[in-house]
């Protein structure tokens, strides 16, 4: 009742088709479904429902005799047996030993095909119980051929969401909990293949106060760089962007096509040949040094990615030449569908320029792109390509594992795949994920586009 009141017209009752339902109020056929998966189906004639759901049981009791259960005894020790020889006949034979990677893998997926077997479990009771209820009230359970009939009509839905829910199951949540897993191991340079569970040792490393590959002080550092750059990038973009599709929007700009068009170039050219481009042309040695010495500008080189002030201003600078056309382009279509007569009755009412672009103008593009700013930042939070290809992280100081213009996902790659270190890179992935999730949902409910879905106030 309270969620009733709560929700209003959005409110929908909960399916009769329970479990409970199913193991209290239905018959034996149902409540053997339980052992059985589609008994229940198969004895109302509802055949390739039943089959489906009986051979999926099989094929899991099979998959867990074959190589599931042995992949979950080994995952608490991650294996025990090293790679090593024995003399056989006289001769060395090579025995292949435990490997903890594949041992982890395979004992997540089996973990999770368990929580999928008793989702199964469920489905099967309660599609057994939705038969028999059916066969009371009308005679007979629907067939295969209405059970595609409704899923082409009123579930399809279910058919439409089942590919890209079962996507973000197989990459993203599978990846995401292996990477988590591996936070609480010694997967590093010193154990590629056979290392151990330490619970949560990794952390400690982390957050501790000494001077080794990563400590408070380098994780402080680079996350509070990761979030000033993603504050710089994302809304030196959206108003500079702002700015420039406004000025091209305008009745008096002529070619407008045209203007439009030369951002949209930038767009067509691949951002990393951009970016190795700037690269080296803000060397030393680059175009850019070169000419400004020849035109007696400067004595010596600019010091784009050897100052730390430098290197960062530049970063920023540079990705306002891959962000900006993006928000023109994204803007432009906003403002040619805001509606005219707000416009005219304003300067009716007798508003200059500046309260109709704050009164009318902004809230409406804010209103639209709010969705679209908080996954700008989350993508420069994780902004890999303009970071690692423009500056790598330098300027890097002596002894340090990051740079000073490396992101929390640039240090991560380095940790991973330079320094072999994947327990400390699955940490700061996860720290990673901690600050975006936090950041991105506090952020968008408390935005116009959250608490009013139906209409721009």
């Amino acid at each position: 009742m309270k969620r009733r009141r709560r929700m209003g017209a959005d409110y929908v009752a909960p399916s009769p088709y329970s479990v409970r339902n199913a193991l209290t109020k239905g018959d034996v056929f149902t409540k053997l479904s339980a052992v059985v998966f589609g008994l229940g189906n198969i004895v109302r004639k509802q055949y390739v429902k039943g089959v489906a759901l009986l051979a999926l049981e099989v094929a899991f009791i099979v998959f867990m005799i074959t190589n599931g259960a042995n992949y979950l005894s080994k995952l608490p020790s991650l294996g025990t047996q090293k790679q090593g020889k024995q003399l056989v006949d006289g001769f060395w034979v090579y025995v292949q030993g435990d490997n903890s990677v594949v041992i982890l893998l395979y004992g997540v997926c089996t973990i999770v095909a368990c929580i999928l077997f008793v989702y199964l479990w469920t489905i099967s009771l309660k599609c057994s119980y939705k038969a028999e209820c059916l066969v009371r009230a009308n005679g007979k359970a629907p067939s295969f051929r209405d059970d595609l009939r409704a899923l082409t009509d009123e579930k399809a839905y279910q058919l439409l969401m089942f590919l890209p829910t079962l996507g973000i199951l197989v990459f993203t949540v599978l990846p995401l909990i292996f990477m988590i897993s591996m936070a609480f191991t010694s997967y590093d340079r010193n154990h590629l293949v056979l290392f151990d569970w330490v619970g949560f040792e990794n952390f400690g490393k982390v957050f501790s106060t000494g001077n080794g590959t990563v400590s408070a002080r380098l994780f402080i550092q680079v996350t509070i760089w990761t979030l000033v750059w993603a504050f710089f990038a994302t809304f030196l973009n959206f108003f500079l962007g702002m700015f420039f599709a406004m000025v091209i929007n305008r009745k008096t700009t002529r070619f407008k096509g045209f203007w439009r068009a030369c951002f949209s170039m930038s767009i067509a050219v691949p951002q990393f040949v951009s970016l190795l481009v700037m690269h080296t042309m803000l060397q030393p040695t680059g175009a850019i040094n070169r000419l400004l010495m020849q035109w007696g500008w400067i004595d010596q080189a600019l010091p784009f990615f050897t100052n730390t002030t430098w290197a960062r201003v530049t970063v920023i600078v540079i990705n306002l030449w891959v962000g900006i056309p993006y928000t023109i382009m994204q803007i432009t279509g906003i403002l040619q569908n805001i509606p005219a007569d707000l416009y005219e009755a304003a300067k009716l009412d007798g508003a200059n320029w500046w309260q109709i672009f704050t009164q009318i103008t902004m809230p409406y593009i804010i209103f639209v792109l709010t969705p679209y700013l908080i996954t700008t930042f989350t993508g420069n939070v994780n902004n890999f390509n303009v970071i690692y290809l423009l500056s790598g992280g330098a300027p890097v100081p002596i002894g340090d594992s990051a740079g000073t213009t490396d992101l929390l996902i640039t240090w991560l790659y380095k940790l991973t795949v330079d320094k072999n270190d994947y327990n400390l890179g699955a940490v700061i992935g996860i720290m990673t994920f901690i600050v975006l999730a936090a950041v991105s949902l506090i952020t968008y409910r408390n935005s116009g586009s959250y608490k009013n879905e139906e209409a721009f106030r």
